[in-house]
Formats: C-alpha cells, structure tokens, sequence
C-alpha cells in the first residue's frame, strides 16, 4: 500500500459511520453473546487457539455477526476478504480463491473469506465456494438473517459450523452507547455530548436491538445539534425523536403504565370491544413493548375467557405467537392485532377457569384418593389377582363411544366442576354432555361443585 493508500484509508475510517468506527477490535471490547464468546465457550476458544472451522453466523440485524468476523480475522493474524452477496458473484469469489491460494504459498498466510448476506447466493454461487472450503483454501465465514437451514445449500452447510446470535438487550445497547459517548479516540467524546434520560431510553427502545441504528441515530442527532455558549451539546428527546422519526409514547414497561395498558388491553377483550382491544394493543407495540410478553396475555386470555365457547381461539393466539417469533417485528403487529379482535369478538366463557379453579381448590384442601381399582392397568398378574382392572367398560365397545361408569374416587362420586355456558361452542358441549350423563341428573341435585 503507498503513500496516498494509506492517506485514502485514514481518510475513509475518520469519515466512516459511527457505528463502523466503534466497531470492537477484539473480544474485550464485544458487547453480548455471552452464549457464543463467554469464557469456556467452543467459540471463544476456537478464537483464542486459532483453530477456527468455516462458520455461519445467523441472528437479527445488528446483533454482532460481521463484527464477530472481523474480530476472528484480527485475533488470527488471518488475510480477511470481506464480500456482499447482494453485488458480489461468481468473478468475485475466484479471484479471492486464487489470492488465497498464492498468499498461502508465499506466506503461509491463511485466508478468510466473509459473505455478507450469504443467503442471497443462488446454488450456482454457493456451489462455487464448496470445494475450496473443503480443502481448506479458505476459511468461510457467512452472515445471515435467515434461517440458513433453508438458504444455504446442503453440501456447504454441513462443512460449517452454524452459530447463532441473539438479539441485543436493552442494556447492551445502552452499554454500546454509552461507550459511543465516552470514546475519544473513535466515538463522540470531542462533541461533548449530554444525552437526556428520556432521550437515551427512546433511542435504547426504537433501536429494536440493533446497535447500527442506535448508533448513527445517535450520530445524527449529535451533528445537528449546535453547541451552547459553553460548547455542550444537550440531545433532547424531540431531536431523538425526529432522527429516528418516531414520537416516542407515554410508557414504563417496567412500571405503571405497563401493568394499566395490559389490564385495559385484557378487560377490552373480555368487554367484546375489537376497537378499544387495538388501540391498547398498538399504545403497548408502537411504545416498544416486548411483542412475545403480549402474545403470552392473548393465550392465557384465550384459555381464561373464552375456553370452551370457542376453542379455536387458543389456536389463532398461539398461531399469532408464532408469526411474531418467525418473522418479528414490525411485521408481527398484524398477527397480534389480528389475534386481538379474533379473541374480542369470539363468545365468552369461563366455565374452563372456574372449574380448573374449583379443581385446584380440591387437591389443596381436599383428601386425596387413590385411583379407582376398575380404572388402573392391571399390567403385571399380580395387579390383576388384586383386581385392577376389573369391570372396566371400554367406551369403544358401546353406542355412541360412551358408557357410563364411576371416574372419580369414590368420595367425589357426584362433584361437578365444569359446567358449560350456553355461549358459542359450549351449547354443543352442554348439550352432548347431558345426552350422555341424562340417566344420572336428578331434579334438584348434581348442582356445580356440589355432591349429587
């Protein structure tokens, strides 16, 4: 590299992104995957010893992967041939594969070859890297946010080892920019800088835990604002706020607002309100709520107040679970609002919770009973010479798959515990449950929770 190489390159670092340029230089400086870097983990040794596989990093935007690979490429003493999938092709990946090969011969150098993206290969592309990775002409390292089960190929897949990388915390992020503020050497210390708390926190929570947004969010927001008299320059939260192009709401997750904005979402729902249900739904999502906390409240809903009315209720909330833990956020808010009128306007019971209730209070406060002989496997002779087993009706053996006899200890012949509604799906519950159990109701007898 001459003279005015070398002139370029500086150049191109002080001119570079904050978030490239407080990128870690090594291990000491990397902010979260304590899964993968911890100390004894395979990683971090495989790092530290220089005796590293091909790998593929998979996990969100933001989370660490390219960073991880430079970082590999500095602690190895390694050449690092960074490419895009996105504008990269076959030309490209050959004439890193020969570079390779003849800086390995001169000086024993080993080479690692970075695919940025590498789920946007086609098979042809991919096919092209397999062999040299195979004979270790170089070392790939891959990134990508896709499940790379399904976009890398078979063949290249099984000769790497996939790693895969969480998304950052809150307090990551808040360390990545706190240390941003205070570095003078590549972050914005000689700005001199004062961040307001609600600012910080916005700029934490619009992050959606990628650290490259909250740090040139927090660089732009640091150009823009002008100095005072004394040289500080104060980003408020209107200036975060208009970086990331975002209000940010009125919400504590960890406070007041969380426990009343999920209550009122919860008590919509029950009230049958689909208008009142999304907007509470929305103030909790666009305020950076933890989406998967709201799909745990949609399911325990769907089981506490509607049950049995409408069983498939607890089917479209763990479906919208689902969505929002395969494809995230933003993208998952339709699930869960498409979840929240479904269960606000679907019939109400809770005929399943009272009676679960009513069970629980049993088993706490009341005897517990052995299991009735006719109702336990006689699986050894023995147990059959003590008649387990004896009398036992098999309900397939009769009209209609039913017949009645004794399931509960004797102590609690004639309990009820569930007692179905005349709303949606439990008419027909009700209505199938008093056809088969008629013979026993008596007029006056057999009441909820009650002996008969």
């Amino acid at each position: 590299m001459d003279m005015f190489e070398q002139q370029s390159e500086k150049l191109k670092e002080k001119e570079a992104p904050l978030a490239a340029r407080m990128r870690p230089a090594g291990l000491h400086e990397f902010v979260g995957q304590e899964q993968l870097i911890g100390k004894e983990r395979v990683l971090r040794k495989a790092i530290e010893t220089g005796q590293l596989p091909s790998i593929i990093f998979w996990g969100p935007p933001g989370s660490g992967k390219t960073t991880l690979a430079y970082i590999i490429a500095n602690s190895t003493d390694s050449h690092f041939s960074p490419i895009s999938a996105v504008s990269a092709g076959v030309a490209d990946l050959r004439r890193i594969i020969e570079e390779s090969k003849e800086r390995h011969k001169m000086y024993q150098q080993r080479t690692i070859m970075f695919i940025d993206e590498i789920h946007r290969f086609n098979k042809a592309q991919q096919d092209a890297v397999l062999p040299f990775v195979e004979d270790g002409t170089i070392t790939l390292i891959g990134a990508t946010t896709e499940n790379p089960s399904f976009e890398v190929i078979s063949p290249l897949l099984s000769r790497c080892r996939v790693f895969t990388l969480n998304p950052l915390t809150e307090g990551e992020i808040r360390i990545i920019i706190l240390r941003a503020l205070k570095d003078s050497l590549r972050g914005l210390s000689g700005l001199n800088v004062e961040l307001a708390t609600d600012a910080l926190s916005h700029l934490i929570t619009m992050s959606n835990n990628d650290a490259r947004v909250a740090l040139n969010a927090l660089e732009m927001s640091a150009l823009t604002t002008p100095p005072d008299d004394e040289g500080k320059r104060h980003i408020s939260l209107a200036t975060i706020e208009d970086a990331i192009q975002h209000r940010a709401l009125r919400y504590d997750k960890e406070g007041e607002d969380h426990y009343d904005i999920i209550s009122a979402l919860h008590k919509s729902m029950r009230g049958s309100d689909p208008n009142a249900s999304l907007y509470w739904l929305a103030r909790m999502l666009e305020a950076g709520e933890d989406p998967l906390y709201i799909a745990r409240r949609l399911v325990r809903f769907a089981s506490e107040d509607i049950g049995m009315a409408d069983p498939q209720a607890l089917v479209i909330a763990m479906a919208a679970q689902q969505a929002v833990h395969f494809i995230g956020m933003p993208e998952g808010n339709l699930a869960l609002a498409e979840a929240a009128v479904y269960l606000a306007t679907a019939p109400k019971s809770n005929s399943l919770y009272q009676a679960y209730s009513q069970v629980q209070e049993e088993i706490k406060h009341g005897s517990i009973e052995s299991v009735p002989l006719h109702l336990r496997n006689p699986v050894t002779p023995l147990m059959k010479s003590m008649d387990y087993g004896k009398g036992y009706k098999y309900a397939h053996d009769y009209p209609e798959h039913f017949v009645q006899q004794q399931n509960l200890p004797d102590s609690l012949q004639g309990k009820r515990y569930y007692t179905p509604s005349n709303q949606g799906y439990e008419k027909q519950v009700a209505a199938r449950l008093k056809a088969w159990w008629q013979e026993k109701e008596k007029p006056g007898k057999h009441k909820k929770g009650e002996e008969g």
